[in-house]
């Protein structure tokens, strides 16, 4: 278990590293007048520091080690 959270925690790091957020598209009501209804479409993004990443990795490589000592 402790091994496989840690190659976990290193890969999601070393996504982060690579990709620092993402973007989606989300519907959001613009007018909800009874019957009538109007949508748009609204692009949100979510960003994370490129440190939050190095953590993640660094996190990984130590809950392996001490998995393997075990």
């Amino acid at each position: 278990m402790g091994k496989t959270f840690g190659i976990l925690l290193i890969v999601v790091g070393l996504i982060m590293l690579v990709w620092s957020g993402f973007t989606y598209t989300k519907k959001e009501k613009v007018v909800d007048a009874g019957p009538i209804q109007i949508s748009a479409d609204k692009q949100k993004t979510v960003n994370w520091p490129p440190y939050v990443g190095g953590i993640a990795v660094i996190a990984g490589v130590a809950v392996f080690a001490l998995s393997k000592r075990q």
